[in-house]
């Protein structure tokens, strides 16, 4: 498979870097890398199909609910394994599938702001979902997750923020070792058709609305992946987790990291972290009264990512992605050997011919 190199080195990173990072940072890596499957989703959606949805905080829902109804479940029979959380996940991630493939067949023939809309209804309204149904969900309170500690192999000392990371960091190389390959494909390629050309792709034999749905469902299975792994870091699932918030700023970090852009999809699940830890710390020393320094912590974070968009809109509507190839383009670079500019040329040209 393509781009399993790459992703073995990003992993063995990653993983030396958990033992470097103390318990809270290993936390906010494994939050940011739950972040990024949602997000990498998301970009592949609107980057790569040019659907706009709104949505994707409620299919994270639809992710996180399966996980803690399958793990509790297990634990009041005495199932007790780390293979259950497992099952559990993956529940998490065809429920989001199925109920992706549902909108996606509603939205397969809305464009623009009428998708927009569709999705949001859907933010809006399956937060409450949790209240109509307060027997099976709790309610407002929201259901525990039931955890058992790391594994015995890893001793006996080791750090449950550490093993959280681990486990977000597995599901986050995953989604983009999945989706960089997607890319790359002739389904990545018929994405991008569909999304420059409908009128040209139905001419070339493409079917748009099956290829629309798809990226939905594809782009479904990747939030609720993200939001299973939610529920495995906080170990619990409530509606407030899950608001029409959530989907504004997944949406924001798509386009502030770059849209369509994979590797962008990194740089804004990491200020999605980043952005409340700092506005936390800037306010730790202001002598603000409870109800304001809540009101800061939920508002302050979402302002600034909105500032933070306009600027990187004026500046590099690439995004921070965009910003950092724009950077690299006027480094020096040293002499290409003679006829490397041809090689070059003819390697391109013959991938296209075997496309």
């Amino acid at each position: 498979m393509k781009n399993l190199g790459v992703a073995a080195i990003a992993a063995a990173l990653l993983l030396a870097l958990t033992y470097v990072l103390d318990p809270f940072r290993d936390y906010q890596l494994a939050t940011a890398a739950a972040y990024l499957c949602a997000v990498a989703g998301l970009t592949m959606l609107i980057g790569l199909n040019g659907q706009l949805s709104l949505g994707h905080g409620a299919l994270m829902a639809f992710g996180a609910y399966p996980v803690a109804l399958v793990q509790n479940a297990f634990a009041n029979r005495g199932i007790s394994s780390h293979w259950t959380l497992l099952i559990a996940v993956l529940t998490g991630v065809a429920v989001a599938t199925v109920v992706g493939a549902v909108v996606g067949v509603a939205a397969a023939r809305l464009h623009g702001p009428y998708l927009a809309g569709l999705t949001l209804v859907v933010a809006v309204a399956v937060p409450a979902l949790a209240t109509v149904f307060s027997g099976v969900f709790h309610g407002d309170q929201g259901l525990s997750v039931y955890l058992l500690p790391p594994p015995a192999a890893l001793g006996p000392n080791f750090p449950f923020e550490r093993w959280q990371a681990w486990l977000a960091l597995a599901a986050a190389v995953l989604t983009v070792l999945l989706l960089a390959n997607l890319h790359g494909s002739r389904f990545g390629r018929t994405l991008r058709a569909v999304r420059d050309d409908e009128v040209a792709a139905r001419l070339a034999g493409i079917r748009v609305g099956r290829t629309r749905v798809l990226a939905f469902v594809v782009s479904a299975a990747c939030a609720g992946l993200a939001g299973a792994m939610f529920a495995v870091l906080a170990q619990s699932v409530s509606p407030s987790a899950f608001t029409l918030t959530l989907s504004l700023n997944l949406l924001l970090a798509v386009v502030v990291g770059g849209l369509g852009s994979l590797a962008g999809a990194v740089w804004g699940s990491l200020l999605l972290v980043l952005l409340p830890w700092l506005v936390d710390t800037l306010t730790a020393d202001l002598a603000l009264s409870p109800d304001v320094r809540q009101r800061l912590a939920g508002n302050l974070p979402l302002a600034l990512f909105g500032l933070l968009l306009v600027i990187v809109m004026i500046a590099a509507p690439g995004g921070v992605q965009g910003l950092l190839k724009g950077v690299l383009k006027h480094v020096p670079q040293g002499k290409a050997p003679p006829g490397g500019g041809r090689r070059r040329f003819a390697a391109g040209l013959r991938d296209r011919l075997h496309r």
